[in-house]
């Protein structure tokens, strides 16, 4: 019994430990979002046809895994025209940046997220509606 309690507690000082350090190494590799590089879509676009895209896969995006509210900031995001208020939106939401673009994403719990580069960004080759 003593022996099982002296286990729960190195357990519980480990999970402790490595929960500290796992917040420090975040904090000291927190990455700034910056614009997307420049590309092209395999065809010629439309806005409107790139809104859709958009819609699509905003609606099905939360089914693949992870957190809906995750996905919620990560759209508030992708949709914000100033930079620093989109870096205000995925810090408040503890959203983890690999990709500076914000092509690949994790949530506190390690799911990861992964945006196209079509809801972050319109393409080159886009076609202007009249």
């Amino acid at each position: 019994m003593l022996y099982e309690l002296i286990l729960l507690d190195l357990h519980s000082k480990y999970i402790l430990v490595n929960h500290i350090v796992n917040d420090l190494v975040l904090i000291g590799n927190a990455k700034k979002i910056r614009k997307p590089k420049p590309w092209k879509h395999p065809q010629p676009i439309t806005k409107s046809e790139l809104e859709q895209m958009r819609d699509e896969f905003w609606d099905t995006a939360p089914h693949y895994g992870g957190q809906k509210e995750i996905w919620d900031a990560l759209r508030a995001a992708a949709a914000e025209p100033d930079l620093s208020q989109a870096q205000v939106i995925v810090d408040c939401a503890g959203v983890i940046i690999q990709n500076t673009d914000l092509t690949i994403c994790y949530d506190e719990r390690g799911a990861k997220y992964e945006l196209p580069k079509y809801v972050l960004s319109e393409p080159t080759n886009m076609i202007r509606d009249n």
